[in-house]
């Protein structure tokens, strides 16, 4: 996987990504007081589809091109409001030319009094997030290392928050970097809510992570797969994953109604699958497809 994200945005692994966390979101809002966003590997923020970069890879044509031109059924338009609302917003004349990372779809979600912290290593990455939100009091941008970020900016003085974890996977240990930084993160901060992001590929350690994310005895942990397509013969990204430590009590059963719509517009061949269970926790049966 390439680095910069501008190649990857839009595409399948992003849908289920930004659909969860815009869930994330407005299910803090059902409370008055404010929360905070901690945002990890923030990216850019807002990515031009219509760039040499993302039309050499057109990925987000098997993502969100897909989804927007595809009729949903009454719940799942319910639950992709937030996330679609978000999208269909910076593409006022319709169609994609603009799609919003995490950090600029949870700032377009917010009240007033919802908070951003966005982390960026990438120098020219970092600048561009920058100007994104320069002068916005509701964001602060920070280049740093984001693994550094779970133990220098947790926990939030809001003492409610978000924390999305959505690492490159470009270097080798980022499983294991994921296992350690959940555990430190949740040492300072037991109450935050966070989303960790994985890929799904031929040859991934999926079943050793998930052992390894057991073995820290967090009470709650819920994951979410899909995957578009089967890896056989792939090297690339078949699929991804979401693990959700404190999640909403309502978004197992979102879950159920989503990735099955998800799977069926996304999939790329007849292999496509989903699943959704609890690693630690609520002891209920997966949810495959």
């Amino acid at each position: 996987m390439n680095y910069r994200h501008i190649y990857h945005a839009g595409n399948f692994a992003d849908v289920l990504k930004h659909a969860v966390l815009a869930r994330l979101i407005r299910y803090m809002q059902k409370k008055d007081a404010g929360f905070r966003v901690l945002d990890t590997h923030a990216g850019i923020g807002l990515y031009d589809l219509s760039s040499e970069e993302a039309q050499k890879t057109g990925e987000w044509s098997e993502g969100i091109g897909k989804l927007l031109e595809t009729e949903h059924a009454p719940q799942v338009v319910e639950l992709l409001e937030p996330y679609l609302s978000a999208v269909r917003d910076l593409n006022p004349e319709g169609g994609i030319r603009f799609y919003p990372g995490s950090p600029k779809i949870a700032r377009m979600l917010f009240r007033p009094q919802d908070r951003l912290s966005a982390m960026e290593l990438h120098p020219e990455d970092f600048a561009r997030l920058h100007r994104l939100f320069e002068g916005d009091h509701q964001v602060r941008v920070t280049e740093l290392n984001g693994w550094l970020s779970l133990g220098a900016h947790l926990p939030p003085k809001e003492k409610r928050g978000i924390i999305l974890v959505d690492p490159p996977f470009e270097e080798d240990g980022e499983y294991e970097r994921l296992v350690d930084g959940l555990a430190k993160a949740y040492r300072r901060f037991p109450g935050g809510t966070y989303c960790l992001w994985y890929p799904l590929k031929k040859g991934a350690p999926i079943k050793e992570f998930h052992e390894a994310l057991q073995a820290l005895d967090i009470p709650k942990m819920l994951c979410a797969e899909l995957s578009v397509r089967s890896d056989r013969g792939m090297t690339g990204l078949t699929g991804s994953g979401l693990i959700i430590v404190n999640p909403p009590f309502t978004l197992k059963d979102e879950l159920h109604a989503l990735l099955p719509a998800l799977k069926d517009q996304l999939a790329q061949d007849r292999y496509a699958s989903h699943r959704a269970f609890w690693l630690r926790g609520e002891n209920k049966v997966a949810s495959n497809g």
